[in-house]
């Protein structure tokens, strides 16, 4: 009986005793499986960073601003028998959009045009004569999808809003005294508030025309944003033309006459997007380029240059990885109607279901990438200048710090430059997706400083030519494009095998941050196209966006 009582307590024991060691062996080897999986995964990463670093150096290799100039001489003579420009919705846009996708579609990748309502403008006529007490021209331009005046004009007295002290001006209906303004010509300050907003203040006040001028030296490049905001023909003047006119009127009555004139008509144009084949669907790479121009002159800087780089670089992958073997889709895509609002972009990014917007690990943006007084600037991902917007989302400090990387290798200085929401990356980091890529600058002066890291001329603009007809081939640098297109090359070698590093998936928070804007005390250089915080006297200057497309929106 002691023996089966031992042997009957002795059992559970056993029992307990065996349970455990199975379950430590279990665990055991799932701690082994887990360790040997990482372990996989971390060669899987070392193998695809070692893969984009051989399809890198071989792009960079085979890419050139040689191979770049031939897309941009194209370009060049497209404008040439297209009434002298490429702009979206025009001949020379639909001609440059063909000849590019079909370079593209015969090197094997999936081409798609897609097109798009938009609402083309063209400047007729922005004048602004003083009449009464004297006479006197003003240079004034029209705010892009203003209502237009009457051909010749309208006369009427101006009529200066107060300047606020909290910089606000005219942004609140009071500001707007009822029964000062009808019959007459609204004289507004920048600041605070949308230059839409400003007008319809006005107008609501009785007002039948409007005139804003800037809160810092230059001209003032603005737009109502869209037509269903415009109210009354509206145009932008200068700082010190704003300021002496609003002097005279203190004084006394001031006669104009403000003739503004827009043609609007709604148009078509596309996008064209270019894909690889092969890669991963779930995990694309995305690159891209604005295609056209402003009317007024053939954009060969503006954006041929990006356009073509963006162009070759596709071009070369396309030989250089023939099988299409890289681990991560490729997609390219040259953008239409950028210089009207973003439109092909925001038209794009807007149409994609968020399952698809998930898969785009990554954009990299070139817009203007061979301007003849150049600097070289990269996108701010991590916001390390402190000036403007703030950084770009999750995954944009790793994309600068590759840019810069590159750039260091081949000992070309590189600086960095805010985002603005002025050209395309905008609608892609709206949405949370990191974004990148590299600037040369536009209507921004050079500094000193600057001069010193790349030559050229300090006290003049980056690009002298900025939307101008003499932005044609004369207006390349061919340094700044070689530098630029190898480092489109790089990029496309490096994550089309490997984005490790970077978010991917629908937990991605959205970035609303185009409208922010740091307090006076704490604003760095003009920000977007054409400057950037290197500039000495960068404390002391607004920041000047937020943009849509090229013109400010307030």
């Amino acid at each position: 009986m002691a023996a089966l009582a031992a042997t009957a307590l002795a059992t559970p024991l056993l029992l307990v005793s065996s349970t455990t060691a199975g379950a430590a062996t279990a665990t055991t080897a799932e701690q082994a499986a887990q360790r040997s999986a990482g372990q996989s995964a971390e060669a899987t990463v070392r193998q695809s960073a070692k893969q984009g670093d051989k399809l890198a150096r071989k792009l960079v290799r085979r890419t050139s601003g040689q191979g770049a100039m031939r897309h941009l001489r194209a370009f060049s003579g497209i404008a040439q028998y297209s009434d002298g420009n490429r702009a979206a919705g025009t001949k020379g846009h639909d001609r440059s959009a063909h000849y590019a996708g079909a370079l593209l579609k015969a090197a094997g990748y999936k081409v798609t045009y897609q097109k798009f309502e938009f609402t083309f403008r063209e400047t007729l006529a922005e004048k602004l004569s003083v009449l009464t007490p004297d006479q006197r021209d003003v240079p004034l331009t029209l705010m892009s999808y203003t209502k237009s005046t009457p051909e010749g004009g309208i006369e009427a007295p101006v009529a200066a809003a107060p300047v606020d002290a909290d910089g606000s001006n005219g942004c609140e209906a009071g500001d707007f005294a009822q029964g000062t303004y009808d019959g007459k010509i609204a004289l507004i300050k920048r600041g605070g508030c949308t230059f839409a907003q400003k007008q319809a203040n006005a107008a609501d006040a009785g007002a039948v025309g409007a005139v804003i001028y800037n809160n810092e030296d230059g001209a003032l490049n603005g737009t109502l944003g869209d037509p269903a905001a415009a109210r009354i023909p509206t145009g932008g003047i200068t700082k010190a033309d704003g300021e002496a006119l609003a002097e005279q009127v203190a004084k006394g009555e001031v006669t104009v006459n403000l003739e503004v004139r827009e043609h609007q008509e709604q148009r078509t144009t596309h996008n064209v997007l270019a894909e690889t084949r092969g890669g991963d669907p779930d995990n694309t790479v995305m690159l891209g380029a604005h295609l056209d121009s402003v009317p007024e002159g053939p954009g060969l800087n503006d954006n041929g240059s990006g356009s073509a780089g963006i162009l070759e670089t596709a071009l070369q992958l396309a030989k250089a990885d023939h099988k299409g073997k890289h681990a991560n889709k490729v997609r390219f895509a040259l953008w239409s109607a950028e210089e009207l609002g973003l439109l092909g972009a925001e038209h794009y990014v807007e149409n994609l279901p968020a399952a698809e917007r998930a898969k785009i690990s990554l954009y990299l943006n070139f817009d203007m990438i061979a301007s003849p007084n150049y600097g070289m600037f990269a996108f701010d991902g991590d916001d390390s200048d402190g000036t403007g917007a703030g950084p770009g989302p999750d995954g944009s400090a790793k994309l600068e710090k590759d840019l810069v990387d590159f750039f260091t290798t081949r000992d070309v200085p590189i600086r960095g430059t805010d985002f603005t929401g002025r050209s395309d990356y905008g609608p892609f980091i709206e949405v949370g997706i990191p974004a990148g890529g590299t600037f040369t600058g536009a209507e921004g002066i050079k500094t000193a400083e600057q001069q010193k890291l790349w030559g050229g001329t300090a006290g003049e603009a980056y690009d002298s030519c900025y939307h101008q007809a003499c932005d044609t081939l004369k207006n390349i640098n061919a340094r700044a494009l070689d530098e630029n297109v190898k480092a489109i090359a790089n990029a496309v070698g490096h994550y089309a095998w490997d984005t490790s590093g970077l978010p991917r998936g629908t937990d991605r928070p959205a970035a609303q941050r185009l409208t922010a804007q740091r307090p006076a005390a704490e604003q760095g250089a003009d920000a977007g196209k054409g400057d950037s915080a290197a500039g000495s006297d960068a404390a002391s200057r607004p920041v000047t966006g937020p943009y849509k497309g090229a013109r400010l929106i307030r």
